[in-house]
């Protein structure tokens, strides 16, 4: 019933007069320019691998997800969890030469939790920091309002990192967002939107030398693009690889693919408040409608694993004891018709319109709802006003593509953000018991309790169907064989610090 699009391999005349790279210079490929380079503005894993090449946070995490020292030497917990005192590291700068200090810290989580970090997406995710009180240069503590148990790890990446007081005030937030200054192990040269972002080694990094002369970024929204620049050696690493291009990259001499388990779901969420997807009885019927495993075998090559939650396994909350609804199309078009929905009504799916694997998959979907009783169609939509307005703002059709990268790999950073009323991501949900519940998760203290609150939230949301979960993918990579010391991570998250290029 459904085919598979895959990209053609006729690619000879893009590879003619390839121009290999040359040693120790390494270029990434990923669709998406994040846009803004500033960490209190974004949540978008595109953003993960150069941020974190160019910003360090008190607390780092390593590939394996391990919580490790940073900017921070160490930490201790006191007054019953709710200060933090972290002891900085002596001898670091920004990379425009001014000191990393205390001052730094405080400043970052002012700003922060204050009027410019309103402007992002951040923000929340922080907000059981009531203050930072420098004890002296190389000492602070921060002042928790309540305990926060996931607070280390937020600590670790996007809103977090350090940024310079001094650069700021003098150039501005507007210039910040596109000249960044950190204390990464990498150094901005150049960004030009849309294109690339030009990367060079911090030869004074706290953590060593990188081994790279270069690193750069390069945005390219298409996909044939990237695999043809990858086999052609004009870019090295290629950031989620196409499932379409998967057994292309298998086949080459040069080039291989890696795969990890990762946090990135992929779902279909609901318009809550417009069109037929208000009726729960709806909402269920959708969910019945699809065989995941026909979608994942069809258009992700086996490369993820069917969800009934919008958490991978990785995840603390996960529950895997909630079963997720069956495929079972005659009992979709019985609820269906309990909501008086007539064969043959109208419904959307909007999509990233740079998201072509889930292009694929939205068209599969439409045969899967036309299949009980439904006249469905996709809407692909420009990412920018897709991630600015339709969604935050509310102004989606029926039905509307959501991925999440669940980067602290604990599923408040996703639950929150979704299923809190009034937050960024979370356009059409008001229940004043999904937000009790989301609230008393926050301030548990117990490990158990929390885990056991965060799947009743699960569970709530998948019994009002507010959403279709479909697919927690595999984190794929395509890597040149002349690129040493890979190390992937499953969030993306990659420094490059100890790789290098022959």
């Amino acid at each position: 019933m459904f085919k598979k699009v895959v990209l053609s391999t006729v690619l000879s005349s893009v590879f003619m007069g390839a121009a290999y790279a040359a040693a120790h210079e390494l270029t990434v490929a990923q669709r998406q320019d994040p846009g803004s380079w500033d960490p209190i503005d974004t949540f978008l894993v595109a953003w993960s691998s150069a941020g974190n090449s160019l910003y360090d946070a008190l607390v780092l995490r390593d590939e394996q997800l391990k919580l490790q020292p940073g900017l921070a030497e160490k930490w201790e917990e006191l007054d019953d969890g709710l200060r933090l005192r972290f002891y900085l590291r002596k001898g670091v700068n920004f990379h425009n030469g001014e000191p990393f200090n205390a001052e730094a810290v405080k400043y970052t989580i002012e700003r922060l939790l204050g009027e410019e970090g309103k402007k992002g997406p951040q923000r929340s995710n922080y907000t059981a920091i009531e203050s930072v009180k420098i004890i002296d240069e190389h000492t602070v503590d921060f002042v928790l309002n309540k305990p926060d148990p996931v607070l280390l790890t937020k600590l670790a990446g996007y809103g977090a990192m350090i940024v310079p007081p001094k650069y700021i005030a003098e150039k501005g937030d507007a210039f910040f967002n596109e000249n960044p200054v950190g204390t990464g192990p990498f150094k901005f040269v150049s960004y030009k939107q849309g294109d690339r972002l030009v990367l060079e080694p911090n030869n004074d990094y706290w953590g060593g030398k990188p081994k790279l002369q270069k690193l750069t970024y390069r945005f390219i929204k298409e996909d044939a693009t990237s695999l043809a620049e990858l086999q052609a050696g004009r870019i090295d690493v290629w950031h989620d690889v196409a499932i379409s291009a998967v057994p292309i990259i298998e086949k080459s001499k040069d080039n291989k693919v890696i795969a990890e388990t990762g946090p990135t779901i992929m779902s279909l969420q609901f318009n809550l408040e417009n069109g037929i997807t208000k009726d729960v009885r709806v909402r269920k019927a959708l969910n019945m409608a699809v065989d995941k495993k026909m979608l994942i075998d069809a258009f992700l090559a086996g490369y993820a694993e069917p969800i009934a939650t919008l958490q991978s396994k990785l995840s603390f909350g996960y529950d895997e004891n909630l079963k997720d609804y069956p495929f079972d199309p005659e009992q979709a078009k019985k609820l269906l018709a309990e909501a008086g929905v007539k064969p043959g009504t109208k419904m959307t799916i909007d999509y990233r319109a740079s998201q072509s694997t889930f292009g694929e998959v939205a068209q599969a979907l439409t045969a899967f709802f036309g299949n009980v009783g439904l006249d469905v169609s996709v809407k692909p939509i420009e990412d920018a006003v897709f991630l600015n307005e339709n969604v935050p703002q509310g102004k989606t059709n029926e039905a509307f593509q959501f991925g999440w990268g669940g980067w602290t790999f604990d599923f408040d950073n996703t639950a929150y953000l979704v299923y809190h009323s009034g937050q960024k991501w979370n356009p059409y949900l008001k229940s004043d018991k999904m937000d009790a519940l989301l609230e008393k998760q926050r301030v548990a203290t117990n490990k158990e309790d929390r885990l056991k609150q965060l799947q009743e939230v699960a569970r709530l949301a998948q019994e009002e169907a507010y959403h279709l979960p479909l697919y927690n993918t595999k984190t794929l990579y395509g890597v040149s064989n002349k690129v040493k010391n890979f190390l992937p991570a499953p969030d993306f998250r990659v420094r490059y610090f100890q790789t290098d290029v022959e």
